[in-house]
């Protein structure tokens, strides 16, 4: 199957996205500049190539790029190539996708909404491999009682706050979903 990919800038700089025949496989959070958000995804996926995206990438694209501007933009209709995410991973992130900008679940809500509260670990885990960032709105799942939590994409968990702040989510009292 071929991937391709293109850059394009953001409120906070340049993300990458990679896509193929059945959707996005992968979306890069900027680096400190594009030459490394490249470079990253490179290392991600040596195999794509950089071309001109698609219509439905091109609708995703605008759809980020609206709301890294602070528009409130729902992003459940972005397809997704989920072939090479493991089971419980697409489970966890289909319950992320629930949550709309502006709020946030803690891992064990998350959890208990896969039927287990005890695996709130499982679903952090899960979250930190998120290929989708944005897509896939990891950012907006906080630790117990609405601690950051950690964040694997670059600037960590300040990049993770920056994020929800842009979408209205307050660091002081971030709203959560009951």
């Amino acid at each position: 199957m071929k991937t391709s990919f293109t850059l394009f800038p953001t409120a906070i700089g340049h993300c990458g996205i990679a896509w193929g025949e059945r959707g996005i496989v992968g979306l890069w959070l900027p680096e400190t500049d594009e030459r490394r958000t490249r470079a990253r995804l490179l290392r991600r996926r040596p195999d794509a190539v950089e071309s001109a995206p698609p219509p439905g990438v091109r609708a995703a694209i605008e759809k980020i790029v609206a709301l890294l501007s602070g528009e409130l933009r729902d992003l459940a209709d972005v397809a997704l190539d989920l072939d090479a995410v493991p089971a419980f991973h697409r489970r966890v992130y289909a319950v992320a996708r629930t949550i709309p900008p502006g709020r946030t679940l803690t891992y064990g809500e998350v959890a208990s909404k896969l039927g287990d509260p005890r695996r709130a670990r499982e679903v952090g885990q899960a979250l930190a491999r998120n290929p989708f960032p944005i897509v896939v709105p990891c950012h907006r799942v906080l630790a117990a009682h609405g601690r950051s939590g950690g964040f694997s994409a670059p600037g960590g968990v300040s990049t993770k706050l920056r994020l929800l702040e842009i979408e209205g989510a307050r660091a002081a009292s971030i709203p959560t979903l009951f």
